[in-house]
């Protein structure tokens, strides 16, 4: 239980880590929060997915893939950064009920199976890289208020109008990092979507554009956590962050490919969708 308030704000709340029981088994409002976004995840692509010439049933076995290596993936990108805490306690490393996944990781191993599976059924991948991006600023806008439930990933000692104070943070006045990524990623909904309405000249366009948008977010944020995960060595007395070293990668990649692929014809969205309708109605 924590009593939480947002001062700045005059907010103050009660909440509990366990959403409801059934028997002895606890079930945590963290993999409420999890689930929630995948589903809306899944919605929104079901009913975009004609948009982007993507077949709903083939993707939807590309989700189910994905979600297990997701889960996968993310727990053992957490476990390998901390490593000397696991190789002497094997015994936790399966045990994910007690924190320890890393949304980095998740996003590799969701695109590992959920690409592998769309090239086994000979999906069109750029395509699917862009709705799949969008459905993961979904799932990521959701699934941070997860942390807001547990009171974890949160900063640094703060007076901003947006800090947050309870048990979890110690008493301390901190910067609600979960909320910042949220938001973030929720306006990064927005703006995708209506890019891919109005502006989208190409396929792979929106997944170059989602590397850079929330890689952007990530290396600031994760500047402020209390909670990172580090690299095994130091450039003089910085000992670098992971993610955020893996963040500033993802914004330069995604410069660099909006830069390449922005004269790439065999692209180009609208002359695929029109060779698929003239296809179509030659069947």
């Amino acid at each position: 239980m924590f009593n939480v308030s947002f001062p700045g704000l005059g907010l103050d709340f009660t909440i509990n880590r366990v959403a409801f029981s059934i028997g002895s088994f606890d079930i945590y409002w963290y993999a409420i929060c999890i689930a929630s976004g995948v589903i809306l995840a899944l919605l929104y692509a079901n009913f975009n997915a004609k948009r982007f010439s993507v077949d709903i049933d083939k993707l939807l076995n590309c989700f189910i893939v994905g979600v297990i290596t997701a889960i996968l993936g993310a727990r053992i990108y957490y476990v390998s950064f901390k490593w000397d805490y696991f190789s002497q306690h094997l015994d936790q490393v399966l045990n994910i009920r007690d924190g320890g996944i890393a949304i980095y990781g998740a996003i590799i191993g969701a695109l590992l199976g959920g690409l592998t599976v769309a090239k086994v059924q000979k999906m069109k991948l750029l395509p699917v890289l862009d709705l799949t991006m969008i459905c993961f600023l979904i799932g990521q806008a959701v699934g941070r208020w997860g942390n807001f439930m547990n009171q974890e990933a949160y900063g640094t000692p703060t007076d901003s109008l947006f800090r947050m104070v309870s048990e979890g943070t110690g008493g301390v006045a901190v910067h609600p990092c979960f909320l910042y990524e949220s938001v973030w990623c929720a306006l990064g909904v927005l703006l995708l979507h209506i890019f891919t309405k109005k502006w989208q000249k190409y396929y792979g366009q929106v997944a170059f554009l989602y590397m850079v948008w929330y890689g952007l977010e990530r290396f600031f944020v994760e500047g402020l956590r209390t909670d990172s995960l580090y690299l095994p060595f130091k450039i003089g007395n910085y000992e670098p962050r992971v993610s955020q070293l893996l963040s500033l990668l993802l914004v330069v990649a995604g410069i660099v490919l909006l830069i390449i692929f922005r004269n790439k014809n065999n692209f180009n969205k609208e002359e695929i969708i029109v060779k698929e309708d003239q296809e179509a109605k030659n069947v």
